[in-house]
């Protein structure tokens, strides 16, 4: 059986993407450092707490599993939303840490199994922050494009393994992050949330958000043979950003 390691698991587009991994298959693991995430999960998943920036625990983990033919780097954090010059460093560096690091360090230990295999799919989440920048985000901006940079290297650089890399844009998605950021924007701008909620939708060219599972169906098929020479790729699934800066 096919096994699939999912940072950030326990809930929203890591949940998506372990439910939409299991249902055609797989072995899944998932890690978070949610315990009560963690708890509420399918008991048929191995589910590990663990801090996606702990590479000994990550380290740990991808050994235990012994074999990994897919691995989604999810783990990320929606950061501070504010000016430039209102942005601390420690704020800056939690959140490039989080978004870049996680993914560094779950492809780090990864990698000699999936070429021991000759074989592999690494997903890893970006977003369209990572595309085009998006004002009032600049760390988790510049942590996503930073995402881009590491996938493409590690396609050229695994290729040759037969391994596979990619990275996938959401755009806005429903559920609890995206209500945070759109708390935090509206509160920046002086607009409501509702005001905000809008300008997202409006900014894409199908006029609605993003569901997790759309992300999720997008990693299943990365992360199988249709996708076979899929690799070096950049996919947005975002309704099409027209509008980087959300504004009614």
């Amino acid at each position: 059986m096919s096994k699939v390691l999912i940072t950030a698991g326990a809930s929203g587009i890591g949940r998506a993407m372990a439910e939409a991994f299991e249902a055609v298959g797989h072995e899944v693991w998932v890690t978070d450092v949610d315990q009560a995430g963690l708890a509420a999960l399918p008991k048929t998943w191995h589910t590990r707490e663990a801090n996606a920036v702990d590479e000994a625990r990550m380290a740990q983990i991808i050994a235990e599993m012994g074999q990994i033919d897919v691995v989604c780097a999810n783990a990320g954090i929606a950061g501070p939303t504010a000016q430039i010059e209102d942005i601390e460093l420690d704020e800056w560096r939690a959140c490039v840490s989080v978004n870049l690091e996680g993914a560094f360090l779950a492809t780090k230990h990864a990698a000699p199994l999936m070429k021991a295999a000759g074989q592999g799919a690494i997903i890893l989440t970006s977003s369209t922050a990572g595309i085009y920048g998006y004002p009032n985000r600049a760390p988790y901006a510049a942590a996503k494009w930073a995402i881009i940079g590491l996938m493409k290297t590690l396609a050229m650089e695994l290729g040759p393994h037969g391994i596979r890399a990619n990275a996938i844009c959401p755009g806005a998605v429903e559920g609890a992050r995206m209500e945070g950021v759109l708390e935090r924007e509206a509160l920046a701008k002086g607009m409501t949330r509702d005001q905000v909620y809008d300008g997202y939708a409006v900014g894409t060219s199908m006029r609605r958000f993003v569901e997790a599972s759309d992300i999720a169906n997008m990693a299943v098929f990365l992360g199988s043979d249709a996708a076979r020479l899929v690799s070096g790729q950049v996919i947005a699934v975002d309704g099409h950003t027209e509008n980087p800066d959300p504004k009614v």
